[in-house]
């Protein structure tokens, strides 16, 4: 590498929406961009999460100085504990960041171990060789930033998730200023958001929603309203708990997520709540359901959150009575249509009435507003961010557009390695930037053969092989017992289980007659022979277990 280069690499966020997370490494020193995760796809079976891999930055531990974060949504520093187990890095970031992070890191038993830092607008921190700046954005949370970062080989400016919002409910107006201000001194690359680039114009003010919600609650008095949201949109709650103070109702938030992060917000000074209007759930008996508002988690359609609980009628506390008025304020994540459509069905069958027009506004930046960032930058190299590939394509072709000459931008993938500076914009490289799969307790202890393997339980079932030799003869004892799992049900192919059992039985007596007692081999055969007979009978591919006892 070139003394006047610097590397960038993604290491999630890219062809995905999630996951965000992005080293920057010069020389000897390396910083760390966001650590976020990403919910699992319909067939990652059993995974709770997903988390970049840190492979890289573990093996070159000693050159990373910190992480700088963005904000405080679940994709940006949802991953940030499983990390720091890994690395134990200082982080800096805004106040309610903070406040959000602490709090995952309590969780985690990490309070104490992992140095932080609160940075303020226009503050910059110095690691190794990096100046990081961070600049005032708006987005769908309070104390989003972008980041300005000084290197030798020139000023990278990544723009976190945006938008520009001349009305913000908490806090003030993007520093459009200060990008002005960065392009003049001359920005080497643009890093920008490109969730929402293939929509037009402008994105609308949060306050917009605001008006909605009065609206809706001025036309339904006679009605118990319960809201579904992103528990990390403080500003909406916000504009929720606005309105139901000025028509008379009261609070209830619902869902562990939802009320740990009200009372950060709420104790941080970004959320601003009327005294009396926030009630406990144990009270609601106490008010007519007409005065009652529920905020809750299950915007969407998690199977676990308070709102499909109540959809299902498995919420203990809650239950859709007619004429209830559900509101989804938000809009379906990509491939969750089906679960948030599923509960829109269940509640529309109880008697509720649901409501999702116009009753959310993007936190995103729409091709207008990415515009006017490049118009006030001016990069001299442009590196789509934060979003699948057909966004990363529109945003390529959007720079183009705004004069930056194609073979200066660059769509990367995860784990690529870009080299960048006056004279070079090339991949020279790649690091291990799979993901790490969550189950339960377990990190990265589930791959790809784990879940190949939960692929083939749930399509085809198991069949369990048992049977018992003894040791040092190898005589077959007891068995082969069959036991079916999820792929016949027994009682009614009786004949099918004998003849498996004949089957095996030869299998395994032509074996031991042969003098073959490798266990190993004997599985092989028997899943070999078993498996072809079954897949004679019944054009199915069964998972089979062969179970081997031994006794004296």
């Amino acid at each position: 590498m070139s003394e006047q280069n610097v590397k960038i690499i993604p290491l999630g966020g890219l062809e995905q929406i999630g996951m965000n997370m992005t080293a920057i490494e010069y020389g000897d020193d390396i910083i760390v961009i966001d650590g976020g995760l990403a919910f699992p796809d319909e067939d990652m079976l059993g995974v709770d999460l997903v988390i970049p891999e840190v492979t890289y930055l573990k093996e070159n531990k000693e050159k990373v100085r910190g992480m700088v974060v963005t904000h405080g949504h679940e994709d940006h520093i949802g991953a940030i504990p499983y990390i720091e187990k890994e690395l134990n890095i200082p982080i800096y970031t805004t106040k309610l960041t903070m406040g959000l992070i602490d709090y995952k890191l309590t969780e985690h038993g990490l309070q104490d171990s992992i140095r932080r830092k609160i940075v303020s607008y226009g503050q910059i921190i110095n690691l190794g060789c990096f100046r990081v700046e961070f600049i005032r954005t708006n987005h769908s949370i309070a104390d989003s930033c972008a980041l300005a970062i000084y290197t030798p080989a020139g000023i990278i400016v990544h723009t976190g998730d945006f938008k520009i919002d001349f009305t913000p409910v908490y806090g003030g107006v993007i520093d459009l200023q200060r990008f002005g201000e960065l392009g003049k001194k001359g920005v080497l690359a643009l890093m920008a958001d490109s969730t929402n680039v293939e929509r037009p114009g402008y994105t609308p003010s949060e306050k917009t929603v605001g008006k909605t919600f009065d609206h809706i609650f001025d036309d339904n008095r006679d009605h118990r309203f319960i809201i579904a949201t992103f528990a990390s949109n403080v500003d909406r709650v916000q504009q929720i708990i606005n309105s139901a103070y000025k028509y008379g109702r009261k609070v209830i938030v619902e869902g562990r997520s939802m009320v740990n992060i009200i009372r950060i917000a709420s104790e941080l000074g970004y959320i601003n709540i009327p005294d009396s209007t926030l009630i406990d759930i144990d009270e609601a008996s106490n008010y007519p359901p007409e005065k009652l508002v529920y905020i809750t988690t299950g915007s969407q359609g998690e199977n676990m959150a308070a709102l499909s609980r109540i959809a299902a009628s498995i919420h203990n506390k809650i239950s859709i009575v007619p004429g209830d008025v559900v509101i989804f304020s938000s809009s379906p994540i990509p491939g969750n249509e089906k679960s948030v459509y599923r509960v829109m069905n269940e509640l529309e069958q109880k008697g509720a009435r649901v409501i999702y027009h116009d009753t959310h506004v993007s936190g995103h930046a729409c091709q207008e507003e990415l515009k006017l960032i490049y118009a006030l930058t001016k990069p001299k190299y442009a590196i789509p961010v934060h979003g699948e590939y057909r966004h990363l394509k529109r945003h390529s072709e959007l720079a183009q557009e705004m004069g930056i000459p194609k073979e200066n931008i660059k769509i990367l993938t995860c784990g690529q390695v870009l080299e960048v500076g006056e004279d070079a914009f090339e991949v020279v490289g790649k690091v291990p930037a799979q993901g790490v799969f969550v189950d339960g307790l377990g990190v990265g202890d589930v791959g790809n053969i784990v879940i190949r393997d939960r692929h083939r339980l749930s399509e085809n079932g198991l069949v369990v092989v048992a049977f018992t030799l003894e040791k040092g003869s190898m005589q077959l004892l007891s068995g082969p017992d069959i036991v079916s799992r999820g792929f016949v049900y027994v009682r009614e192919a009786e004949l099918l289980m004998e003849q498996c059992r004949d089957i095996v039985s030869e299998t395994l007596y032509e074996c031991l007659e042969a003098g073959d007692t490798d266990w190993g081999r004997l599985k092989n055969r028997v899943k070999d022979d078993l498996g072809q007979f079954l897949w004679e009978r019944t054009k199915r591919n069964p998972m089979i277990l062969p179970i081997i006892s031994e006794v004296e």
